[in-house]
């Protein structure tokens, strides 16, 4: 089965005025299989309704009679400049979504000047995407089955201009996805990872009774902190380990030399009955320390959102579907006019609160 598009919106309706719209809108730009996939999450989805429970659960107590007029998202992290603190996740095979995949989303962040970043299974080549973002770009790798290919995808992000490398540590293997597996999704035939077409074969493998296709076949490709570790001393650009969510792994990232951490339970699509990240967040940051780089992902859907996950200790916030669904709607404008509104939220929570400035907002804000 090839692939087929729904008409795409080329002016934004009067209606869509929220990350939650363009989930509405996007019900009706996709076919059913890949909305189902994309939309659900892990077996029944108990860590994807928490990531939202838990953040509706946290309250925003403002500090009034604030002068606000010097104001703005402006922050730093990992030496890197930011218009604002929401960056575009590592979302795969964006071409599900639109014909102009990857570049559509790049083009629409660098608009907004939102950095992106990059996912090793992105539909466009990763030079292609790179060219066409001025604002900071990350690579997310996932480990191939070889050093020498996971190098080589490294090699190509820092010939690209990459600044840091977001390696993904939680999802070895896909989660049990009902509600894909329910509604019959595939990837369609003209669908494909472009960074990997180069990718060796991989060997053919075989079981006896006594051995186990996820334990013996899938699990044994999976990288372990020596490879996070060997990495270390192949790059000089900055590693990021993306799908924390203990505080000793976040230790031991801090006491390999990792740069930072991302946050994340992948959205509730990987092991299900995970705590929140925002649950962990605040757990993480006391136990690294007020300068080390964290990151926030998994349920960022409003400005409040971002509001709360700064509060509790990140740096940046990641969002990942939401962009998926704006890119099915409307393409570059979707992505473009979902960031406009997610960064004017922030600008207006911010306000409200009385903490005209990333550095005013800390858990004093919240109740």
């Amino acid at each position: 089965m090839s692939m087929q598009y729904a008409p795409f919106l080329d002016a934004i309706p009067q209606d869509l005025v929220s990350a939650s719209d363009y989930s509405r809108y996007a019900k009706e730009h996709l076919p059913q299989t890949i909305y189902e996939y994309v939309v659900g999450g892990g077996a029944d989805e108990i860590t994807l309704n928490r990531n939202r429970q838990k953040l509706d659960d946290i309250l925003i107590s403002p500090s009034l009679l604030q002068d606000c007029t010097n104001g703005g998202t402006n922050t730093v992290c990992m030496d890197e400049k930011f218009r604002h603190p929401i960056l575009l996740a590592p979302v795969a095979f964006q071409q599900l979504a639109h014909p102009d995949g990857e570049i559509a989303t790049a083009q629409a962040a660098d608009l907004l000047e939102t950095g992106m970043i990059v996912s090793t299974l992105s539909t466009k080549p990763l030079e292609d995407i790179a060219e066409n973002l001025t604002q900071p770009k990350w690579f997310q790798l996932y480990f191939q089955q070889s050093h020498e290919f996971t190098l080589s995808l490294v090699r190509r992000a820092e010939k690209a201009g990459y600044t840091k490398l977001v390696v993904t540590v939680d999802a070895p293997l896909h989660g049990i996805r009902n509600r894909a597996q329910r509604a019959g999704f595939v990837l369609p035939e003209d669908i494909s990872a472009a960074n990997l077409k180069d990718r060796p074969p991989l060997p053919r493998q075989s079981f006896d009774a006594s051995q186990s296709i996820v334990f013996q076949g899938m699990m044994s490709e999976v990288p372990t902190w020596d490879d996070i570790a060997w990495l270390r001393t192949q790059t000089t650009l900055p590693i990021i380990l993306k799908g924390v969510l203990s505080v000793a792994d976040a230790l031991k990232a801090k006491q390999l030399g990792v740069a930072g951490v991302v946050v994340s339970n992948h959205g509730g699509r990987t092991l299900d009955c995970l705590p929140t990240s925002i649950e962990m967040l605040p757990l993480i940051r006391q136990a690294v320390g007020p300068e080390y780089p964290l990151i926030f992902d998994s349920g960022i859907e409003r400005g409040t959102d971002v509001f709360k996950a700064l509060a509790l200790g990140a740096n940046l916030v990641c969002l990942g579907r939401p962009q998926f669904y704006a890119l099915a709607v409307a393409g570059a404008l979707g992505v473009a006019h979902l960031l406009r509104i997610l960064r004017e939220e922030l600008e207006v929570t911010m306000s409200l609160a009385g903490t005209p400035t990333i550095k005013d907002i800390s858990s004093d804000s919240l109740i």
